[in-house]
């Protein structure tokens, strides 16, 4: 595993880039499988449940995480860009419908690049609205919390 942070494109925007030692096809399916994102996009002990993808441009993304302390707290947003394969945009600035959210936080990108010998490059990205909620985000735990999800997600693609 390689792992870094990689410096923003633009201002409210963080960032990981990372080599995951997992075909980018597993890595898709545990992108898109409801089932799977139950074993992964959360950092344990925190786990999700309630998970929608429906992996499409307008398509709903929402999930519920829970959290040791019995915190709950649902995320409903729509995906905005799909590549097969390779490219996933989702918001929670908007909800199915197009209807706006209330409070937008952010725009997350995660891309998928096949570099050989069963490793894929790994791109996430969280870009948000003002540099309030991009250092509430930061600090909140970003890049601590986004790199254990990918080192689960990592494991469990591995084993597909």
């Amino acid at each position: 595993m390689s792992c870094h942070t990689a410096m923003p494109t633009q201002s409210h925007e963080l960032v990981i880039d990372r080599i995951l030692n997992a075909p980018r096809d597993n890595l898709w399916r545990c992108w898109t499988d409801p089932r799977l994102m139950e074993d992964w996009f959360c950092p344990k002990p925190w786990h999700v449940s309630d998970v929608v993808v429906d992996a499409r441009p307008g398509g709903e993304f929402s999930s519920v995480m829970h959290g040791p302390g019995g915190e709950e707290i649902p995320s409903t947003g729509v995906f905005l860009e799909v590549v097969e394969g390779s490219k996933l945009v989702f918001t929670d600035a908007l909800l199915p419908g197009w209807l706006p959210s209330g409070r937008p936080f952010m725009v997350a990108e995660i891309l998928l690049e096949d570099i050989g010998d069963g490793n894929t490059r790994y791109v996430a990205r969280a870009r948000h609205w003002t540099d309030e909620a991009c250092r509430e985000h930061e600090a909140m735990g970003f890049h601590e919390g986004w790199n254990a999800v990918a080192d689960q997600l990592e494991a469990l693609a591995a084993r597909l």
